[in-house]
């Protein structure tokens, strides 16, 4: 049987999908989901279970409460179009090189070496553990399991059973207005150009830009002393504050940037984490300082693995927390928001960036024409 128990975190990993050959699963968080290993379609017990789920319950999987996964290991279920996603809330992967299955225990050998598939059923919480963990023997008892434990899910606020904050830390009083105001000029002066994101492929991190996940203007800040400035800031007033509430010594500064979301075009940042590919494993803290708090609506800050709530620090203020937070902008929807953005790491964090060089594409792949 899989090792899994009830509150074990389960581990992340990559896989094919019908809508994208790199699914990463860590990105979904911030919802209930059913995580089905139903081995084939063609199974009558696959069969009955996915009719259930993607027929008579398909209502209760909406994406923002509840969604499914299934995972295939049969080649046939893509080819003849046993099962298909149903968006929202339904999606199935390909995992036909059974690395998925091997990873989650699906697969299971006896004394005589023989290899045998084990389906089973998770149900996991907002942050990826495990609530229920059900083999599937027969397709009744596990729809009837199934059935009444999304039944009793609360909302998603309510997951952890008590009210519930991300752990970061908000810093006021980082940057003073008179410098606030000094980095919006300096981007209006100079505009901004397309963002994109890491992502790894053949081995290599290389730049996304996609509107569809991110939309974004930066400016890199090539004045010295402005670099300066920002450093000198971050060394007195920020610096300190993380050593104390996170006991780590920040060293390193990755990036000196003026990020602008517009509301003209819905500026936002899906959810993501920043240290995921090996040209970004060496991020330990993110930061984001607002400078103009006050002059745009939406935009916030929203880790989905920790509720629904928003946090927005005050202008010239901090939002620190750790890469690996699964975290997102919300669109802007009036104004523009301005924002420094840095990357924060130690000596440690600098060896694994160089040893990660070598990882690093000098390539941009624009998914927007």
């Amino acid at each position: 049987m899989n090792r899994f128990l009830v509150g074990d975190a389960v581990p992340w990993f990559q896989c094919k999908s019908s809508t994208n050959p790199q699914f990463n699963f860590h990105s979904i968080g911030g919802r209930y989901i059913v995580l089905t290993f139903f081995g084939s379609a063609a199974n009558p017990i696959g069969f009955q279970i996915l009719s259930f789920l993607c027929q008579q319950i398909r209502h209760k999987f909406n994406d923002s409460h509840l969604c499914f996964f299934g995972v295939s290991i049969d080649p046939q279920d893509l080819e003849l179009n046993r099962v298909q996603d149903m968006i929202p809330g339904i999606r199935f992967f390909w995992d036909f090189d059974l690395k998925v299955s091997n990873l989650y225990g699906a697969l299971q050998s006896n004394q005589d070496s023989i290899i045998s598939y084990a389906p089973f059923t998770l149900v996991l919480d907002p942050s990826l553990r495990v609530i229920a963990n059900i083999p599937i023997i027969d397709a009744d008892s596990h729809n009837r399991s199934i059935e009444q434990i999304i039944n009793q899910l609360p909302s998603i606020d309510d997951y952890a059973q008590v009210p519930i904050s991300a752990p970061i830390l908000i810093v006021p009083r980082v940057f003073e207005p008179q410098f606030c105001r000094q980095l919006i000029n300096l981007y209006n002066e100079n505009g901004g150009s397309e963002s994109g994101f890491m992502r790894e492929k053949d081995g290599k991190t290389i730049g996304i830009q996609d509107h569809s996940f991110k939309r974004r203007k930066d400016y890199n800040i090539e004045s010295e002393d402005i670099k300066t400035g920002i450093r000198q800031r971050l060394s007195r007033r920020l610096v300190p504050e993380i050593a104390k509430a996170f006991q780590f010594q920040v060293t390193r500064i990755e990036r000196y940037i003026v990020a602008c979301y517009d509301s003209n075009s819905g500026g936002f940042f899906r959810p993501h984490r920043d240290n995921t590919t090996k040209g970004t494993a060496h991020r330990r803290f993110a930061v984001t300082i607002n400078l103009n708090a006050e002059e745009y609506e939406g935009g916030n800050l929203r880790f989905p693995e920790f509720g629904s709530k928003t946090y927005r620090a005050p202008t010239g203020g901090a939002v620190v927390f750790s890469c690996s937070l699964l975290h997102e902008a919300t669109p802007v929807t009036k104004g523009f928001r301005y924002a420094t953005l840095p990357f924060l790491y130690d000596d440690e964090g600098a060896k694994i960036r160089e040893a990660n060089q070598q990882f690093l594409a000098n390539q941009v792949i624009n998914l927007n024409n």
